[in-house]
């Protein structure tokens, strides 16, 4: 449990329906008879529980944490699948987005595998390796059986489940609204890359760091190849300052998804760009910013791109509790959030 959070004790009895209602048992015996409490400021809400859990397949074992609003009374919800970034785990992202705090007010479950240090090193998701590209292979197949897992268990709303990441769990969200599209409404990448930008460790740091990779061309070619049921609608946020993960990634992820959108005709034929509108605004006593929406030719939204001015590498409006996090920024959790559920 992350340092900073408040812990009340709960009747044992209560502790014992939370897990059952959700068919887990805590990963550590530290969050025996343990709830988190709200403070206000992206910790657990009071109303609500955070449990552990874990899930294995023939692709191997992670184990997440699981938010549980407090209205849960067994009827179907949303679900938010939220995938942490490099050195991060379950408990410092939801503290630094706060997606806690916003689901509860919204009433949606929460989940968040963990990476693990023996699958890679700093803990990052391994979008960048041809395995992890795939559908019913390596990790993406153990996102999405523990997601099938969940929402069997906890009684999921099937059309209201989404998927979003930072960093490179923003890379392995698209790779998840690639090969899974049946499974997930919407996406949300934040500071991410797009789908098979990379296929090795060392193509994954040009791409990076300079925003190119294999190429935007032939990143387009490869995601038009994968079998999809629909184009995925996409929000994506990157600073424009994001010296870790290049901010021009952001305008490729866009510009794959316009060119799914026109393979699925989508687009005017003959025409290989959206309708797209720009505005521009600014937080209060915070950053600017550069929003603009990408619609197909029936008013359809392909994708929300956010650019926020002078932001790096970090999670805008998130809490500074949290790891790589920008509390001037716009708030990404709640407009991802806003974006879901219009397309659910």
């Amino acid at each position: 449990m992350n340092r900073n959070a408040k812990t009340i004790a709960v009747p044992e009895k209560d502790v014992r329906m939370a897990r059952s209602r959700i068919g887990v048992e805590p990963i550590a015996s530290q969050y025996k008879g343990m709830v988190s409490a709200a403070d206000g400021i992206g910790r657990v809400a009071a109303e609500g529980k955070f449990v552990g859990g874990s899930y294995a397949n023939h692709a191997g074992k992670r184990s997440y944490k699981l938010y549980i609003p407090g209205a849960f009374r067994g009827q179907a919800l949303p679900l938010i699948v939220m995938l942490h970034g490099c050195s991060q785990d379950p408990d410092d992202f939801a503290v630094g987005t706060r997606m806690n705090t916003i689901a509860e007010e919204n009433n949606c479950f929460v989940l968040y595998p963990a990476q693990t240090e023996s699958a890679n090193g700093s803990r990052c998701w391994n979008w960048f390796e041809a395995l992890n590209q795939k559908r019913n292979l390596g990790e993406p197949s153990i996102i999405a059986d523990m997601t099938r897992d969940i929402i069997k268990t906890c009684r999921i709303d099937t059309r209201k489940v989404f998927i979003a990441g930072l960093s490179s769990g923003g890379a392995m969200a698209a790779i998840m609204g690639t090969t899974y599209s049946e499974m997930y409404a919407a996406v949300g990448i934040h500071s991410g890359l797009p789908y098979a930008s990379a296929r090795n460790y060392s193509s994954a740091l040009t791409v990076m760091m300079n925003g190119n990779g294999a190429g935007e061309q032939d990143g387009n070619a490869r995601l038009i190849v994968v079998p999809r049921r629909k184009t995925m609608p996409t929000i994506v946020f990157h600073g424009d300052r994001d010296t870790t993960v290049h901010p021009s990634n952001g305008d490729q992820i866009v510009a794959q998804l316009i060119s799914i959108a026109a393979h699925h005709g989508r687009l005017p034929e003959g025409e290989s760009f959206p309708h797209i509108t720009v505005g521009q605004g600014r937080v209060n006593n915070g950053r600017t910013y550069t929003h603009a929406v990408h619609r197909d030719h029936d008013g359809r939204i392909i994708a929300e791109h956010w650019i926020v001015h002078g932001a790096g590498h970090a999670w805008s409006g998130g809490s500074s509790l949290g790891s790589f996090t920008d509390p001037r920024g716009p708030d990404a959790g709640r407009e991802m959030l806003r974006f879901f559920l219009s397309h659910a």
